[in-house]
């Protein structure tokens, strides 16, 4: 019984010292170069009056879970690390998805404060030129908590 308990704690310390997917990821940036952070409020607004065009860069199966209402699936698959100056080489993102008005008002989410996923796309987006970028740090998780309308 006593092998038994420390067997169990020698394979959780080590399950937990070599798995980084248990480390919290860090917070995004607070600022977006050539951008702007919105709130779930304005996203309301932008939604309310069709002036925006949403990005949810979650997974699909994430998506179809629930969506802020209008928004179209735009996986990002990110390999690089979560920091500012990520190499988006490593990542996967279609810029085909996004308008080809590159003046054209469009907003980037994912799960929150630490979705990485859309900071990158809204970066990504920035850097390929367009110019009315619009990044929902709060992300899904702002967006359900005020209690807007979700779309499944």
């Amino acid at each position: 019984m006593k092998l038994d308990k420390i067997v169990l704690a020698v394979a959780l310390a080590f399950a937990l010292g070599s798995t980084p997917a248990l480390a919290d990821k860090p917070e995004t940036p607070s600022k977006l170069s050539g951008g702007k952070l919105i709130t779930a409020a304005e996203a309301k607004q932008l939604v309310a009056t069709k002036s925006a065009q949403f990005f949810d860069t979650r997974s699909a199966v994430n998506f179809g879970k629930g969506h802020v209402p209008g928004a179209a699936t735009a996986s990002y698959k990110e390999k690089s690390e979560a920091v500012p100056d990520f190499d988006a080489s490593k990542d996967e993102f279609d810029l085909a998805k996004l308008p080809a008005d590159k003046n054209a008002r469009i907003v980037f989410y994912s799960d929150g404060p630490t979705g990485w996923k859309s900071y990158k796309a809204a970066v990504t987006a920035v850097k390929a030129g367009y110019r009315n970028v619009m990044y929902l740090r709060g992300g899904f998780a702002e967006w359900e908590a005020a209690g807007n309308a979700v779309e499944r």
